[in-house]
């Protein structure tokens, strides 16, 4: 099972890092998931329905390169430019419809070690939650890496809980693997079009 991970992962983002397949656990945060435990110890889970889209069926060009964050696969699919590279993620998506932003935007900001601010409504909903987390601390929820989006307090970014990856699990933001956003962050520049669907 273990070497299903790894090869999957590699396919799906092109670069696999062992800290993030090691944690990996049966069951995510409660309140935070939809996972459950399989029927059996042969049986797993599909946390996400990827598929290769075509970005033709979502933008009109790939100037700047494109970025599409689909939150019913919870999957975010990256076109270069020049249509050399494309790179299909799995995500964490926002919790529940309220929560889910869709449409057109752009990334206006990357910034590497993020610090973490909860925002008014998410300190109402959990206000044990502390009121900043530096950038670069291992439970810093915005991970290693953050791309700003055009939407004020929306972001695509890594996560420090992995569990979280493939699931509703999010309060708005699209969340990646560590070692995935590290390489859209890379990619990807400011002006990249996004689009959430």
């Amino acid at each position: 099972m273990a070497n299903d991970k790894v090869d999957r992962r590699a396919i799906l983002g092109g670069v696999v890092g062992m800290a993030g397949l090691a944690a990996f656990p049966a069951l995510a945060q409660d309140a935070t998931t939809e996972f459950a435990q399989p029927a059996s110890a042969s049986v797993r889970n599909n946390t996400s329905s990827l598929r290769i889209l075509q970005w033709r069926d979502y933008f009109s060009n790939l100037n700047g390169g494109a970025i599409l964050a689909d939150t019913t696969s919870r999957a975010l699919h990256y076109w270069s430019a020049d249509e050399s590279i494309y790179r299909l993620y799995p995500t964490s998506v926002p919790l529940s419809e309220e929560l889910t932003r869709r449409g057109v935007t752009s990334v206006v900001q990357k910034v590497v070690n993020p610090t973490w601010r909860p925002t008014g409504s998410m300190k109402e909903r959990h206000p044990e939650w502390p009121d900043v987390v530096e950038g670069g601390s291992p439970d810093n929820p915005l991970g290693s890496r953050a791309l700003y989006l055009g939407w004020t307090y929306y972001r695509i970014h890594g996560t420090h809980d992995t569990r979280k990856i493939g699931r509703r699990s999010s309060n708005g933001c699209i969340g990646l693997y560590n070692e995935h956003i590290e390489e859209l962050f890379e990619m990807a520049q400011v002006g990249t079009q996004v689009r959430l669907i």
